[in-house]
């Protein structure tokens, strides 16, 4: 009996160390845990937001006519420069039939009225005539002659008066029947000019076309759209949540989604004080005036994206977040530095302004050290195919 019991004690213990044995190699086949490392380096940090938008010009002249009609002829297309004062379209004025008629009739009522005053003159003329000859004589006294004096310089008033009368008369006809008079100039033209030098940015009529004069109740329609495109404005906008991260004077980089390859530097001078609920979400708008240094051509209405640069720093020691760890209790950041064969350190560091990827170290390590990858990705294992 105890020697049945002695060889089933040595069999257990012969296993368990046999396991023992075998869990050991297992342990030793695994592959350790190799960490690896980087360095920090030197480069530039840049902390910004992004706005999307469109490049506009500055200042845009609408041109309207300041009279009505039909365009007669165009002079320019878009895309043409032109100066003030150079010519861009007629308008050929279509005579409205009752305002022609009443000035047609204000004409003959003018000329009856001017015939009626000459006669009066030709009358009063006689008489003061013949009272001259007779105060020379003697015959009538001063006081007659004096009244007979006043009368003919009143009918020679009246008359002088009839005729600016008809004059006026036939400038209103002539308005409403070709649109122009003589003598007025630039007040009552069928010819459209430029106002200010400038691109034709668009053309919006053609020959034939029916067009309103801009007056009280009508702005009138546009004959052409001119601007500046050396002078050119970057206008977008930016979230609720980001507006109050950026103020004005702050710089911006612009890129152009049709130039490709190209940046362009602008300074942000407009936050809108209100904002647009726009999907859901409160959007306020921004404009920054581009410094175009170069040749290259802008076209009004392209998209764009500005980057609103909220901080920089240059030639500073910086490090992927990534490789930054915090502690649990304080929240202060750390790394690990290599300090032999895998053997880590804690170095507490300071950082400064961070682009989401890489942030700026200002104290705690130097480019020199060797950083811990702490939470690196294990490859995939291959188990093949079956």
């Amino acid at each position: 009996m105890k020697k049945t019991v002695t060889i089933i004690i040595l069999a257990v213990i012969v296993i368990t160390f046999t396991a023992a044995l075998y869990y050991l190699y297992s342990k030793n086949q695994e592959d350790p845990v190799v960490y690896e490392t980087e360095q920090a380096e030197m480069g530039t940090i840049i902390k910004k937001t992004v706005a999307t938008g469109s490049i506009v010009p500055k200042e845009e002249v609408l041109i309207k006519p300041n009279i009505s009609g039909i365009i007669d002829e165009v002079f320019v297309e878009a895309g043409e420069e032109v100066n003030a004062g150079d010519l861009l379209a007629k308008v050929k004025v279509v005579p409205n039939v009752s305002a022609l008629t009443s000035a047609k009739n204000s004409i003959n009522s003018s000329k009856t009225q001017l015939e009626t005053a000459r006669l009066a003159l030709e009358n009063e003329r006689n008489i003061y005539n013949r009272q001259k000859g007779l105060f020379e004589k003697g015959v009538i006294s001063a006081n007659e002659f004096d009244n007979a004096q006043l009368a003919f310089n009143q009918a020679q008033q009246r008359f002088n008066q009839e005729k600016v009368n008809l004059s006026g008369a036939q400038q209103n006809y002539d308005i409403v029947k070709t649109g122009t008079t003589s003598g007025l100039g630039s007040a009552a033209t069928t010819e459209i000019r430029a106002t200010v030098s400038g691109m034709v940015l668009d053309v919006p009529v053609k020959v034939g076309n029916q067009v309103i004069e801009a007056n009280n109740f009508n702005d009138g329609t546009t004959i052409a759209t001119l601007a500046d495109v050396e002078k050119m404005i970057f206008e977008g906008k930016v979230d609720e949540s980001e507006v109050g991260k950026i103020t004005e004077n702050l710089p911006l980089e612009i890129t152009v989604g049709a130039i490709e390859n190209a940046t362009f530097d602008a300074v942000l001078d407009y936050i809108a004080p209100k904002g647009v609920s726009e999907n859901g979400a409160i959007q306020f708008e921004i404009k920054g005036t581009l410094k175009k240094k170069d040749t290259t051509f802008i076209r009004a209405g392209l998209s764009a994206n500005a980057s609103i640069i909220l901080a920089r720093a240059d030639s500073v020691l910086t490090l992927k977040e990534a490789l930054v760890q915090y502690d649990p209790k304080t929240q202060q950041p750390f790394v690990e530095i290599e300090t032999g064969d895998q053997k880590f350190e804690r170095r507490d560091i300071q950082l400064g302004i961070s682009d989401g990827i890489k942030v700026e170290v200002k104290s705690g390590i130097t480019k020199d050290d060797k950083i811990k990858v702490w939470n690196q990705i294990k490859p995939a294992q291959d188990f093949g195919r079956n």
